[in-house]
């Protein structure tokens, strides 16, 4: 039975053009044909599964594949993708998003044409999508079967329709199958917009400094001048900067336990005003209340745009407030109705990852704003600091909501209500769609995400981890064939003065990507930064997302075990 042009399931066999791609179909699962514009047939179609079983996961096995080689990006870690390759079903790892397959064609796809060696290799791309209130994801199992993995994330969220959950194509240009299978499934969900669509911040074109690795939490209002007038002088200036985790007035509960990760944040802590702290007020010592604007964040990020040749200051908050969310029961979060739930990850993420940084937050719960009140938080965030001067956020964390679904509908519903909120409260209080996503690597996210047009596209750069480098740029080149479908990647900072920094570099010049740099004042290394910024500040950008080439789709350059 053709069931989409070019998709067939005949006598237990799963076919694009005639070629085999699983076996031992089960008799349950259901094939729907797919539109193209115009209503007109395309080369796709939807996997889903007939059941009357209830549950708020469950997994179905659909059939072998064996003996075909396949390229996929899975979740390795709570927050993250990375690639992996592989050549039989109980290689794809659970928590698996994006999926293609490569196999010998022994059919021409337009008869006459000329394809590329003779139309000898087709492409089938498998996307795992949302369904209603249901995620689904792809991994293997010991029969070689690819599995379908569907979840709600709350108990109370049990009943599934089951018809659409993996959008299937194939054709013979890897990358065309790729953006035409997400164009499609954009147009089924109606739940998100392609990066054609979206309108891309200025600061993709200009040079930047980030304070994170400069600084980590501990960033003042003294290091950001510090830095800014360092690099200005170098004859390399910043033309925005992004002020990172640490300018925030928070704290945590009296019973909380404190946990943190090398340099990095206390993930038991809370958001307890939405104004800055004491560092970034004029005189300010903690604790200290000044309700004075002009001796506050304004009165910073007007100094640093008179001073120096900025355009555009952003700034840092989590999805929920900050790692802990929002403290509940104090009179300037009493407004927004948060109330302390704690995470329940998903047993695929759990199986892939043992996230220090989750575990403290589960333990510590997390201070989740009422999904009915996330607008206003959103909107009395970013209007403050809009009045500040601040032009942009970079929002972190994102992938939490999907462990705080129960008693709100489900993963995907709480998801998308949030991420609604925030694209709203963007468009409201700032120009040039300015946020950048990160930790964010959920199709839950990705699926919900209507204007958001930047995302950060693997872990981060790690200074001082020497065997972190490779992965990291391997990461971000594999992961952007299926997230440049939906955002501009982004590289993430690195350090100019670093016995990497060239290899840092030269990949950024050809990412698409905004270029910019988390060096401590003063450490810098201006030779390199002249070769990547122009001296009005600006940068020379590639207009799409780099890619890996067709040749080492299936090549995985950091297990390979070549130099």
């Amino acid at each position: 039975m053709t069931v989409g042009a070019g998709i067939s399931v005949s006598d237990g066999k799963l076919t694009v053009f005639g070629n085999c791609i699983l076996d031992d179909v089960h008799d349950n699962v259901v094939i729907t044909p797919a539109s193209g514009p115009g209503d007109a047939m395309i080369n796709g179609a939807f996997i889903g599964v007939k059941s009357d079983q209830k549950g708020n996961r469950r997994v179905f096995p659909v059939g072998k594949l064996e003996e075909l080689r396949f390229m996929c990006v899975f979740r390795h870690k709570f927050w993250w993708m990375t690639q992996w390759m592989g050549a039989s079903g109980k290689d794809i790892p659970f928590e698996t998003q994006f999926l293609v397959v490569e196999v010998c064609n022994d059919t021409h796809l337009d008869e006459g044409s000329q394809d590329e060696a003779e139309g000898s290799v087709v492409y089938a791309v498998f996307l795992p999508i949302l369904e209603g209130d249901f995620r689904a994801v792809l991994q293997g199992n010991e029969q070689n079967e690819m599995e379908i993995c569907l979840e709600s994330g709350d108990p109370a969220v049990d009943k599934f329709g089951g018809s659409h959950l993996v959008f299937v194509a194939a054709g013979s240009d890897p990358y065309d199958v790729i953006t035409n299978s997400v164009k499609t499934v954009e147009k089924y969900l109606q739940t998100f917009s392609h990066r054609e669509k979206k309108k891309m911040p200025d600061i993709l074109n200009w040079f930047g400094w980030c304070t994170w690795d400069a600084f980590y939490t501990n960033v003042t209002a003294e290091g950001l001048k510090q830095g800014l007038e360092r690099l200005e002088k170098g004859g390399t200036p910043p033309r925005f900067v992004i002020i990172d985790d640490g300018w925030q007035t928070v704290g945590m509960d009296p019973t909380g336990i404190e946990y943190r990760s090398d340099c990095t944040a206390n993930f038991a802590n809370r958001l307890i005003h939405i104004k800055e702290n004491h560092k970034f007020r004029k005189n300010g010592k903690e604790g200290q209340k000044v309700d004075d604007p002009e001796m506050g964040l304004r009165c910073v990020v007007s100094e640093m745009k008179d001073r120096h040749t900025l355009k555009y200051v952003y700034v840092w908050h989590a999805i929920t407030g900050y790692w802990g969310g929002v403290k509940p029961g104090i009179t300037e979060m009493e407004h927004y109705e948060p109330k302390l739930v704690y995470p329940i990850s998903s047993p695929g993420v759990q199986s892939n990852d043992y996230s220090d940084v989750l575990q403290s937050i589960t333990m510590n719960g997390v201070g989740l704003v009422n999904p009915d009140k996330v607008f206003d938080f959103y909107n009395d965030l970013h209007s403050y600091l809009a009045s500040a001067g601040i032009d942009g956020v970079k929002v972190d964390v994102q992938s939490i909501l999907e462990t705080l679904g129960a008693g709100h509908g489900g993963r995907v519903k709480l998801t998308r209500k949030y991420h609604q909120a925030l694209e709203a409260s963007i468009s409201s209080n700032f120009h040039e769609n300015a946020i950048i996503a990160c930790m964010s690597h959920n199709t839950d996210t990705l699926y919900s995400a209507k204007s958001t047009a930047v995302m950060r596209a693997s872990d981060d750069f790690f200074p001082m981890d020497p065997a972190s480098h490779t992965i990291h740029i391997a990461s971000v080149a594999y992961n952007t064939i299926f997230i440049g479908e939906f955002m501009q990647p982004d590289w993430d900072m690195f350090h100019s003065l670093h016995p990497m920094a060239e290899y840092h570099g030269a990949a950024r010049a050809v990412g698409g990507c905004a270029i910019y740099v988390s060096d401590r004042p003063g450490q810098h290394d201006f030779n390199l930064l002249k070769k990547l910024v122009l001296p009005d500040g600006s940068v020379l950008r590639a207009n799409l997302p780099g890619r890996p080439t067709r040749d080492c789709l299936f090549s995985d350059p950091v297990r390979d075990g070549k130099r």
